[in-house]
């Protein structure tokens, strides 16, 4: 494998790694810290290792939720992103992978509840069977402590006929974790691709019951289930001989009775500085909602494309930023990404929304009268828009040479980013880094390329006009026609403009064959250092990051392909 691209990769590599690290050693160090320490010698006579277990993953599941929040803190990221002296190179990309973490840091929470939770199942059986008639020697002993004046208790569980579901529902520990279990059971299976893709506002909507999640668990440890000996009765009972003479626990002077006490909450201590940060995230967002955002031009294209030009105040933005958008009057809670089509030289930002859910297909009868747009802008319905927020495209102009990849409505990312080169030529700006953008565009729909078209068009005019043809190099494919369209792309085949977008670049049919586009990139620029940008599939994802290590050079002088993906 080529030393750039791991490189590249190790970014990725070494932060998976080092959670997985920490968790092993929070889950190591608790697990035996509990199978030794004297304190809880009593308490693992009648819980034996399950006792260690469910504490073990009881420390890596406080962890997981101090992290959980993190990754979906927009405006934190963003901050983090902006500061070029902590976040540069590989470790800069990583922020685009933020969901990744995400999703990550939530298999993490499911894993370690599922021993946490079959652990305490094990615990609260054990309990029960402590107080069991046919219980005998210091487990019993154990058990009964708490039955006399000024004796505290052990065993949470008082009497043998109450059945263990009673019990459980009996207690503060009980009741919060069965909320905390039923909770993350909705979250986990709305977030499935299937989930997301059919029905986003049930992902969207379930998700939203983290809130109770972190409530049950700040107060999850207050019931105190498990208990330890307290150091004062550790000082006046020696475990090591008293063990053994439980039956003299009542008369002998060396072994009075053991006091215990349940250990201190602790889980809110990690969670409350991400609880806090996230809190100040979603007021940040509150107030940016309230923001006037003034529409000022509605555009519909077909294949169910609605574009979308506003103004706000103070609005900045940079090539291959995305926004968040709501629309009170479709859902007063709901927020959907859609990234930026302007470019940061007008005096607008714009979207271009596909109808492909719910949401979006409401938001795109609510502008539209049978398929026109509103004649009076001022008849529109309110949006507040929030960001905006940095992507892997505001890296592009980083390198002196990127390839930009995009299929069906993915191309919207990049309609920022060729806007920008566009100004740039037309301002006659240098762009210092950059040298050459190698365009690829992978669509199904013809009528798709209506609204890109004029764009690509104005870019190959002025660009010639400028002397900078060589800039940009554009490659349309066409994967999807029917048989009166090969008919006419057939008999204007010949013609000097292309028959689908009207440029002079002939659009291609069928799909790219990727190792001789990147064998060819490779010898044309061999010493280079290449951004590849992609927005689009999952599955065209993995073959393009195939192609980055394939064509990468194993030698450090040579060509280096850096692949980055855009994430919401």
């Amino acid at each position: 494998m080529p030393v750039c691209w791991i490189l590249n990769e190790s970014g990725s590599f070494v932060v998976a790694l080092s959670w997985l690290a920490v968790n092993a050693y929070l889950f190591i160090d608790t697990f035996f810290w509990y199978t030794e320490e004297e304190a809880f010698f009593y308490t693992r006579v009648i819980l034996g290792s399950a006792l260690a277990w469910a504490r073990a993953s009881a420390v890596c599941l406080n962890f997981n939720c101090m992290l959980i929040l993190l990754p979906v803190s927009r405006n934190f990221i963003s901050l983090v992103r902006g500061t070029s002296v902590c976040c540069r190179g590989p470790w800069r990309r990583q922020l685009d992978k933020n969901l990744n973490f995400h999703k990550l840091v939530a298999y993490g929470i499911a894993v370690n509840s599922v021993i946490h939770i079959v652990a305490h199942l094990f615990n609260l059986e054990r309990y029960h069977l402590g107080q069991a008639k046919d219980a005998e020697g210091l487990l019993a002993a154990l058990s009964k402590l708490g039955d006399a004046p000024n004796e505290s208790y052990l065993n949470p569980v008082r009497t043998f006929y109450m059945g263990t579901t009673t019990e459980l529902l009996m207690t503060v520990s009980g009741i919060t974790g069965l909320g905390i279990s039923l909770a993350l059971v909705f979250i986990m299976t709305s977030s499935t691709e299937f989930i997301r893709r059919s029905s986003y506002e049930l992902f969207w909507y379930t998700h939203h019951i983290f809130v109770f999640f972190f409530i049950s668990l700040a107060i999850h440890g207050g019931g105190r289930i498990i208990r330890g000996q307290t150091p004062e009765s550790l000082r006046l009972h020696n475990v090591t001989y008293c063990r053994d003479h439980y039956a003299e626990w009542q008369a002998a002077a060396l072994c009075p009775v053991p006091q215990f006490s349940g250990k201190e909450p602790s889980a809110w201590k990690w969670a409350l500085g991400p609880v806090v940060l996230y809190a100040c995230e979603r007021i940040i967002r509150f107030w940016r909602s309230h923001q006037e955002v003034v529409i000022t031009k509605v555009v519909s294209h077909p294949s169910a494309v609605l574009e979308l030009h506003m103004r706000k105040r103070d609005f900045k933005m940079a090539p291959g930023q995305y926004i968040f958008i709501q629309c009170p009057s479709v859902s007063p809670l709901e927020w959907h990404p859609f990234t930026l089509t302007s470019a940061p030289q007008e005096d607008f930002f714009s979207v271009h929304i596909r109808a492909s859910g719910d949401w979006t297909e409401a938001l795109l009868k609510a502008f539209r009268v049978e398929g026109q747009a509103p004649s009076e802008l001022c008849s529109m319905p309110r949006l507040a828009v929030d960001g905006p927020f940095g992507g892997s495209l505001a890296d592009v102009f980083h390198y002196p040479v990127s390839v930009c990849i995009a299929t069906g409505i993915g191309v919207t990312p990049f309609a920022s980013l060729l806007k920008s080169v566009w100004y740039k030529c037309c301002e006659s700006q240098s762009l210092p880094e950059l040298s050459k953008v190698y365009f690829y565009w992978i669509c199904r729909d013809a009528g798709a390329f209506e609204w890109f078209a004029d764009l690509l068009l104005s870019l190959e005019t002025r660009m010639s006009e400028q002397g900078k043809a060589h800039l940009l190099s554009y490659h349309i494919y066409l994967t999807g026609w029917d048989e009166n369209q090969a008919i006419h792309i057939a008999l204007h085949w010949d013609e000097s403009l292309d028959v689908i977008t009207g440029l002079k670049q002939k659009t291609f049919y069928g799909r790219p064959n990727w190792n001789d586009e990147f064998k060819q990139i490779a010898y044309n620029h061999p010493s280079s250092s290449i951004g590849v940008f992609f927005c689009g599939s999952k599955a065209m994802s993995k073959t393009l990051q195939k192609m980055c290590r394939l064509y990468s050079s194993v030698d450090p002088r040579g060509v280096h392909f850096y692949y980055n993906k855009e994430n919401f």
